[in-house]
């Protein structure tokens, strides 16, 4: 496998391409535009997209080198290449739904769904104008809060941390996502790191090159 090999996963609202030093995010129309011409192998969970970028001859969807023991059927490409990052942890992707996964001596032990925090301010939102706010990304978890934004903001981050620090002792937890740097925050000794789900699908991709050698 190349090291510089230019990789890319397409997400529900962004793609996201990695050269081997630097994260991108840009939008479908852009990503296109700009490598249509290059070699890339990527990895979408946006299907609606597919019959589209199949028709990129330079693209190549490696999904189905994308495995690891112990996922379930339904499991997304995304997921499943977060956890192949490293053998064990606690892996946490925080975009537009938040998805916690266990990894124990490189199996995945399962996981669990959350909302992303737009769709908790949204929920918010539905329920009364007067809880349309914006999140409090200086919240101190120390104190119960006295203003209606601190209290929203408290009630989304609070919930959140309890749920993961419940299935995270011992454990190192990983964050990734547009919102992976601010939840991570609020956790000790946890590690942001954008480059997660690439780094997987290149264990992956090495993973497949040592099998077929043997």
């Amino acid at each position: 496998m190349k090291d510089k090999l230019l990789m890319a996963d397409i997400g529900n609202t962004h793609f996201h391409s990695y050269d081997g030093e630097r994260v991108e995010h840009l939008s479908y129309a852009e990503a296109i535009e700009r490598y249509a011409d290059t070699a890339l192998c990527y990895i979408s969970v946006k299907h609606d997209l597919e019959k589209k970028i199949t028709q990129i001859k330079q693209w190549q969807n490696i999904s189905d080198s994308i495995s690891i023991d112990g996922e379930y059927e339904t499991m997304g490409v995304d997921r499943k290449a977060l956890c192949l990052s490293h053998d064990n942890g606690v892996f946490v992707d925080a975009g537009s739904a938040i998805t916690v996964d266990v990894v124990e001596g490189g199996r995945y032990r399962g996981g669990f769904i959350l909302p992303g925090i737009r769709g908790y301010l949204k929920a918010y939102k539905d329920i009364s104008p007067a809880l349309d706010t914006a999140l409090d990304k200086a919240l101190n978890l120390t104190h119960l809060p006295c203003t209606t934004k601190e209290q929203i903001s408290y009630g989304i981050i609070a919930s959140i941390q309890a749920l993961i620090e419940k299935h995270s002792k011992e454990k190192q937890l990983y964050f990734t996502g547009g919102d992976g740097r601010l939840l991570a925050s609020f956790f000790k000794d946890a590690i942001y790191d954008e480059t997660l789900v690439f780094k997987g699908m290149v264990n992956a991709l090495k993973s497949e090159e040592l099998r077929i050698k043997n």
